[in-house]
């Protein structure tokens, strides 16, 4: 109770008041602490002798509150994706301003791996960063709902999103290979789990419709080199001249698996990525793909969740779209006349 034990000596205590107001010390403790368990009569004379003996009630104790981690999560979706390498430096450079350490998470590219990865990390977490999610639109608004969270290269509905701009960067890839004559475009599908892979899709059939083209699916394949080497028999099956790819990782792989079938890239066929990663520049030819800022994607998300962290609402389910560009080099080419 408030102000229970006696005082400094001349100094009025909680006993003092309630010996003059007759009633017990609880009461006195009740008035300060609680008014509304005390009805206004008694509290009116509890305040009245508290006055005129000078009697001031101590600060209530309150517990401490738990002290902050300084730790925030960036969970990825496959760290050994060259695509990650910008995101966790941009994410890394704004914790570090905010004096707070960046732990990365490696998810593997599954669901299952993803939600035991989050589940580890919630508690010793002040944030959390949510890279190319596998989980439900539900899970993550329930991990929301426990610790701040931004999700990243994904749109859901009432949660902070950072994402780049897939259907600005997909129109100007296939209409840079409508220019050089192709008039079949595929789309070599990544995961299916994947949003970003669904953006990019519906972004490849609207540009195709709007410029007249054919499209064609190809996969889905692992949104590896692996994935894009195993779909390249697949292209050439289906008489492609163009492809667009989920990411730079499949680009690559494509690219060799098509020069493994004897199958001249961009000659016979041109190829398109998406991320601008270091293996585009890396390659032979050097891949064609849409660029995206990765280290401003980092940052932009790291800050979102550390304005969350200290205490900003305003912005809770603000989506924010980065633009992007298109990078031409060496896989795309004229399409081949007889």
């Amino acid at each position: 109770m408030a102000g229970e034990e006696a005082g400094s000596p001349g100094r009025a205590t909680i006993y003092d008041v309630a010996r003059e107001v007759g009633v017990h010390p609880s009461t006195v403790s009740r008035a300060f602490s609680r008014p509304g368990r005390v009805s206004s009569a008694t509290a009116q004379r509890i305040h009245d002798a508290a006055e005129r003996l000078g009697y001031r009630a101590e600060p209530l104790f309150r517990a401490p509150v738990r002290s902050r981690a300084g730790v925030i999560t960036l969970a990825v979706s496959d760290i050994t994706n060259p695509y990650y390498f910008g995101i966790i430096r941009g994410a890394e450079h704004a914790a570090a301003e905010a004096d707070v350490s960046l732990v990365v998470a490696d998810c593997r590219e599954s669901a299952a791996q993803e939600r035991q990865v989050l589940r580890r990390t919630l508690a010793a977490s002040d944030g959390l960063i949510v890279t190319s999610s596998r989980l439900s639109d539900t899970e993550l608004r329930g991990l929301a709902r426990q610790v701040p969270l931004v999700v990243l290269n994904r749109r859901v509905p009432g949660l902070p999103c950072v994402h780049p701009d897939n259907a600005r960067g997909v129109r100007r890839s296939v209409e840079h290979l409508a220019s050089l004559g192709h008039t079949r475009i595929g789309y070599v599908a990544g995961p299916d789990a994947s949003w970003a892979d669904g953006a990019r899709w519906r972004a490849v059939r609207e540009a195709c419709h709007e410029l007249m083209l054919t499209d064609v699916r190809i996969g889905p394949v692992q949104p590896t080199m692996v994935g894009g080497r195993a779909a390249a028999e697949e292209i050439v099956r289906a008489g492609l001249t163009a492809v667009q790819t989920y990411n730079d990782q499949v680009g690559v792989g494509v690219i060799r698996g098509l020069q493994e079938l004897g199958v001249e890239v961009p000659d016979e066929v041109s190829v398109v990525g998406f991320d601008n990663t270091i293996s585009a520049d890396i390659v032979r030819p050097g891949l064609t793909t849409v660029a995206q800022p990765v280290t401003v994607l980092g940052e932009i998300a790291a800050r979102a969740v550390l304005a969350q962290v200290a205490g900003g609402t305003e912005s809770r389910e603000q989506t924010q779209v980065v633009p992007v560009r298109l990078v031409v080099r060496g896989s795309t080419g004229p399409v081949r006349t007889a």
